[in-house]
């Protein structure tokens, strides 16, 4: 594991105005609420289950000029890993430690008899955990959220109590797209107190508005903010506004293996690819998931309706982007804001969940209205991961590999190249804190005991004074669901449970491998025990606890991949 005693804490400031910025070193300590807004406003934007290769500027195909260009005026972070499903990622991002220690060991309401009561296990936030928002805040930010939480229920663990001055949020894991309480009523909550939204609500459109109004409603006063885009789309149920789906009509009409070749093709050319990696191979076609050809006229019609309703909600999101970096360039803070933007996890590979609400329509005319509650399923997914293996819930790497934009004049005048570290999803509220000038507490806060933030400032690397983010040799390591992996690296092991894996360890190569389809681990002993023995640490590191019973994700979240696929 990697050896947190001798982390580097590297603290800046930005001393920004509209015509100029620069850097400049800050002795360590926090800093007073009362001083003027020299210091970068934060804005973070989190899409919810986005492929790695939806976006143009990661090979697709999906119209979204305002993340591609965000991407050209910053840095790609090609190698982000997020954690495998939402909520564990949030509570990485949030505490900026491992989620099993942060309280979601594995998600809220799906702990196994053996996790129940036990620490990490707590499905939110937990009250040892730290939260960047909170620190921001008592370091003083004004502190935004809009969008999904999904880290806590009740008022002890909602985004008032873990430092957001503004809210508007869906409390818990999904809701309908648009207002349709007889598909999938939703609990929002504006600043804790709970709310109907309007007859006209379509939920990125009106977290864009809400976010934007907490901006301007303080912005007077001159003290930065940190506001968090936490997006719902493009989660099922797949759902967007008309026009918006009518423009994708016809463009999937090739199929899946059409469009994820045109895609690898374009990732290529982009240099996230080079012509000597391997690939992950599509899942091989059975007769619950054929391939296209296998497919009739019937049956490529929905599914290219659903890609086409995937790709709007996709192309929504971005042009909500566009209106948020707008109001940034407006209000004249977009050159003295840093903006991050990522997905959660990789693309999700549903087929229809096992929940679907009782009269919602899902014929092929009903498809993407208020009414209808689909996902786009397993093949679909496998184009949006491309080039990885498998998708969200899994620890392959199209599981835990995100798009990753970091955009910031005083950071990336100078280089618009792929920023190709490995970045950790734990790494983003330490380079937070470092952009902000504000102290790392440590392992006690406010007289209390907390956990303590085990990422790295990613600031050093971008800045070309660090080779990379985390030292060579260090030790990445991951579980949920009984699905792990270990890395160091270039070497990956790999442990997918069954009925989808084989319940054993498989070792790759990733920098030539990154598709894991080479399964070396017979042929590298010493290094499989290696990275098993750093995997055994990060267990007694981090309080893992493997599940001892039925997976209730696997359930809830059917998927057709069988043993041996690959």
């Amino acid at each position: 594991m990697p050896d947190h005693r001798h982390r580097h804490h590297f603290r800046r400031t930005l001393l920004a105005a509209a015509t100029a910025a620069s850097l400049a070193a800050l002795a360590p300590g926090a800093r007073a609420a009362s001083e003027p807004a020299t210091r970068p406003n934060i804005l973070l934007i989190l899409a919810y289950d986005l492929g790695y290769s939806d976006l143009g500027a990661w090979g697709g195909e999906i119209d979204t000029p305002n993340l591609d260009q965000l991407a050209g005026e910053g840095r790609r972070l090609t190698n982000l890993r997020v954690n495998p499903t939402c909520s564990p990622t949030r509570a990485s991002l949030f505490s900026g430690t491992d989620h099993h220690l942060a309280g979601l060991g594995t998600m809220e309401g799906m702990q196994t008899p053996g996790q129940v009561d036990k620490p990490g296990y707590e499905g939110q936030l937990n009250d040892r955990a730290l939260s960047v928002a909170q620190l921001l805040r008592d370091g003083g930010y004004h502190t935004y959220i809009a969008g999904k939480w999904h880290l806590g229920l009740d008022a002890a663990h909602r985004p008032q109590a873990r430092g957001f001055e503004e809210s508007f949020v869906l409390l818990g894991g999904a809701g309908s797209h648009f207002k349709d309480p007889k598909v999938m009523k939703a609990d929002y909550r504006e600043n804790d107190a709970q709310v109907e939204v309007p007859e006209d609500f379509y939920s990125t459109d009106y977290h864009t508005d809400k976010l934007i109004s907490f901006i301007d409603r303080h912005r007077d006063d001159g003290k930065p903010f940190f506001a968090f885009a936490a997006y719902t789309s493009p989660h099922w149920p797949l759902q967007a506004p008309a026009a918006t789906i009518d423009k994708y009509r016809g463009k999937y009409d090739a199929g899946y293996e059409a469009i994820r070749t045109r895609r690898i093709a374009r990732q290529k050319s982009l240099g996230l690819l080079t012509d000597g990696q391997q690939i992950s191979p599509t899942l091989a076609p059975t007769t619950d998931l054929p391939a296209w050809k296998g497919l009739d006229d019937e049956a490529r019609r929905y599914e290219t309706r659903r890609m086409e309703i995937y790709a709007a909600m996709v192309d929504n999101l971005d042009r909500n982007v566009g209106r948020l970096l707008q109001h940034l360039k407006d209000i004249g803070q977009y050159d003295n804001t840093i903006v991050v933007f990522a997905s959660d996890n990789g693309a999700e590979g549903h087929t229809v969940p096992a929940f679907v609400p009782p009269g919602s329509d899902q014929s092929h005319a009903n498809l993407g209205k208020p009414n209808s509650f689909v996902a786009y399923g397993q093949r679909w997914a496998e184009v949006g991961a491309t080039p990885f293996r498998l998708v969200k819930g899994y620890s392959t790497e199209g599981g835990v590999r995100s798009p990753g934009i970091i955009r910031h004049p005083t950071l990336t005048r100078e280089r618009h190249d792929n920023a190709d570290a490995i970045v950790t999803v734990s790494d983003l509220a330490p380079t937070f804190l470092d952009l902000a000038g504000i102290a790392d507490p440590g392992t006690r806060y406010k007289g209390r005991d907390v956990l303590p933030i085990t990422g790295r400032s990613i600031l050093p690397y971008l800045k070309g004074t660090a080779p990379t983010v985390h030292p060579a040799g260090t030790v990445f390591a991951d579980e949920l669901f009984g699905h792990r992996y270990v890395r160091k690296d270039n070497w990956k092991s790999v442990w997918i449970a069954p009925p989808v894996g084989e319940g054993r360890w498989q070792l790759y190569d990733v920098g030539r491998d990154p598709g894991e389809t080479r399964d070396l681990a017979a042929a590298e002993p010493a290094r499989l025990a290696e990275l098993v023995a750093g995997w055994d640490a990060y267990v007694r590191a981090n309080g893992v606890i493997l599940p001892d019973g039925p997976n209730r994700y696997a359930e809830e979240h059917p998927r057709i991949q069988p043993a041996g696929a690959y």
